[in-house]
């Protein structure tokens, strides 16, 4: 369900596996409760993450913690980052993506072409092989379902994200790789490469994500 990553006074970073849901689902413990129930620490959902999507997710331990670091997201101080896997080519193979997000049918979301309160992407994108691309994104904002609905905005759907028009797959290719931050004036770069999914075990891919780490 979860590594931990990271164990700090006053916070935690986990690894989530895909498939596991944030919190708990008709009787299953989501992932904040297994946690705290493994760790039997107090424990604060500072963001949080797709069912499908794997990585880094931040976990505060104090209610000080958990108001600064909620603060520094609000306050777009942090920065994520996020790999994702598309057997589409792209209108754009980088640049931004904006516009607000309106709900559509059945808990799925759309990109609309107003700005009002703008869901807001960068991204990148880089060949591993035929058929296969690398996505890196970066999320100036947190809205729910973003980078998948970005994505598929600019004709690259992430592999196994059928919501959203992707082809199936063994899982739904999206990653949360990279997170900074500062707490208490002490800087955290914390990086997790995506290990499981058969794709996400590619050596060229590693290859390529290595390049991009540079």
């Amino acid at each position: 369900m979860y590594r931990i990553q990271l164990q700090h006074k006053d916070f935690m970073v986990i690894n989530k596996r895909p498939g596991i849901g944030m919190h708990d689902d008709a009787g299953e413990p989501g992932l904040v409760n297994r946690v705290r129930m493994d760790t039997d620490l107090d424990l604060y959902p500072v963001h949080r993450l797709d069912k499908m999507t794997s990585g880094l997710v931040l976990l505060a331990r104090t209610p000080e913690a958990n108001r600064a670091l909620s603060m520094a997201f609000s306050a777009r101080e942090v920065s994520k980052q996020y790999l994702a896997l598309s057997d589409r080519k792209p209108k754009k193979k980088q640049g931004w993506v904006k516009g607000d997000m309106e709900k559509g049918r059945g808990g799925s979301w759309m990109l609309s072409r107003t700005q009002d309160n703008p869901a807001i992407s960068w991204f990148d994108s880089v060949s591993v092989r035929e058929g296969l691309r690398l996505y890196r994104i970066k999320p100036r904002t947190g809205k729910t379902h973003q980078i998948r609905v970005a994505l598929k905005s600019v004709g690259a759907p992430i592999l196994g994200d059928e919501r959203y028009g992707g082809t199936a797959a063994d899982r739904g290719y999206l990653h949360a790789w990279r997170l900074a931050f500062t707490l208490a004036g002490e800087s955290f770069d914390l990086v997790c490469p995506p290990d499981e999914g058969t794709l996400f075990l590619l050596p060229e891919l590693h290859a390529v994500i290595a390049e991009i780490s540079e």
